[in-house]
């Protein structure tokens, strides 16, 4: 099967979060099992691994044409291939890893609409037009009968551009589109009046259209890009079961999009690793290396490190806990941030690793 997986972020060339992980992980281990499989990004870096296919594609966004060429390597089974535009690289260059989504965090690039447009279009292309043969299996294009699996709602557009612009000519008749959510508190939320930015027909306005607040004051009419990807796609599911439980228990946990994923319906799948990135006998951020037969052994000696490189007192006595991730409410944060001084009162060490919200990253003067 040819797996095509788009996404915003793809491990290690560019990663904020889990999305870059599971696009970084997951292909080379789909590739194992048999599958031909590519991913697509935006080549946000004048990545040193990465080659110009000198493969170019006309593609309209907004009311301009513009031109964006494939960059490619191959890389553990996994054809990856990067979508060239000033739009993507222009705002990141050599700041691979930040300011992929907006200047600061929570603020958004006023352009995110058309570049997000941009790479799914370039996304659809991609199977069609690159002839590509590094893989000793596989060679030449992928080919019609591809699975797009779209991440996020940057990716959403990919099911309505699909029936749209190409199995309304005939083309991509068996493809199919599998959209994954990875964090349903962002769903590209736009002004309705934007609609006709996306250059998709009027019957698609309707998966789009949605009201912002409908269980408190009404902020107003927007176009909603997830709900779209949601209603349009093949398939919904998400990275895990407990989390597709919770966003159809209600409004609060699905973000206002519970009632949608209650009529798609969506399935949870287990997040896998990679054990070759996290692997802790080759790891090299650490100073002792372990398996299963030494973790044991090995765990005293890297808590007392990890004491020593953050300033703490280094007793082997002390609970210490640890909490790497996004400070936001989803992460458990809000919870997070009364229990710490409780937890600092019964003689425990925490060390908090993470960005997001202002007021967690002020109130960590408080923790001390």
């Amino acid at each position: 099967m040819g797996l095509i997986f788009v996404g915003i972020e793809v491990a290690p060339w560019n990663k904020t979060g889990g999305l870059g992980d599971v696009l970084g992980g997951l292909p080379p281990a789909m590739a194992a099992n048999g599958h031909r499989v590519m991913t697509i990004a935006p080549r946000y870096d004048q990545y040193k691994d990465a080659w110009d296919t000198s493969v170019t594609i006309e593609v309209k966004v907004g009311d301009r044409i513009e031109k964006v060429r494939f960059f490619h390597c191959y890389k553990r089974g996994v054809d990856r291939v990067f979508v060239d535009h000033p739009i993507f690289l222009e705002k990141v260059w050599g700041k691979t890893g930040s300011k992929v989504y907006g200047p600061m965090t929570g603020e958004d690039y006023e352009d995110n609409e058309l570049s997000f447009s941009l790479l799914c279009q370039a996304a659809l292309e991609a199977p069609r037009v690159l002839n590509l043969n590094s893989n000793p299996y596989y060679s030449g294009v992928y080919g019609e009968d591809v699975v797009f699996i779209a991440n996020d709602w940057h990716t959403a557009l990919i099911p309505c551009y699909l029936k749209s612009m190409y199995k309304s000519r005939g083309i991509y008749q068996n493809a199919k589109v599998a959209f994954c959510i990875h964090n349903i508190a962002y769903q590209g939320r736009f002004p309705f009046a934007d609609f006709p930015l996306l250059n998709l027909p009027n019957e698609f306005r309707s998966s789009f259209d949605f009201i912002d607040g409908y269980d408190k004051p009404v902020k107003g009419r927007k176009i909603n890009w997830m709900k779209a990807g949601i209603l349009e796609s093949d398939r919904v599911f998400t990275v895990g079961p407990y989390y597709a439980e919770e966003l159809t228990t209600g409004v609060e946990k699905g973000v206002e999009l519970d009632n949608v994923i209650r009529k798609t319906g969506i399935t949870g799948i287990v997040n896998g690793m990679d054990v070759q990135e996290w692997n802790p006998m080759t790891d090299k951020y650490t100073s002792v290396k372990f398996d299963i037969s030494t973790v044991m052994d090995a765990k005293p000696l890297l808590k007392e490190a990890l004491q020593a490189e953050v300033g703490l007192p280094v007793d082997k006595d002390i609970p210490l806990i640890g909490f790497i991730g996004r400070l936001e409410e989803q992460k458990g944060s809000d919870i997070l941030d009364p229990a710490i001084p409780q937890l600092i009162n019964e003689n425990v060490q925490i060390v908090v690793l993470g960005t997001g919200k202002r007021r967690w990253r002020n109130n960590s003067n408080s923790w001390s």
